[in-house]
């Protein structure tokens, strides 16, 4: 299997294949919707797409945290964290691509 990444350009060619729009009009099409995204996981909404997964953002307390090598303990600030948590169409599509 060849490690390879799914960039915006290469969504953008799926829906200039896919609806023959314009490369123009897919990349912006592309951009739109992640812009729409991110925006809403900055406001602090929760973004579901059917079939696919739910992104969500959590705030994280400050805490301790222990370097492992030193064993030097070090204050972890608090922050928001993004996450994702796959449909279970999502996972058993994963899953049977793993089989072949």
């Amino acid at each position: 299997m060849a490690n390879r990444t799914l960039t915006r350009m290469d969504l953008a060619e799926a829906v200039h294949q896919e609806l023959g729009l314009s490369r123009n009009d897919s990349a912006e099409l592309v951009e739109s919707v992640l812009t729409h995204v991110s925006d809403a996981l900055v406001s602090g909404e929760t973004v579901k797409i059917s079939s696919f997964g739910t992104f969500s953002t959590r705030d994280k307390a400050a805490r301790v945290g222990r370097n492992p090598k030193t064993g030097e303990e070090v204050p972890i600030a608090p922050r928001r964290v993004l996450s994702f948590r796959p449909s279970h169409l999502m996972k058993d599509r994963v899953a049977a691509g793993n089989k072949r």
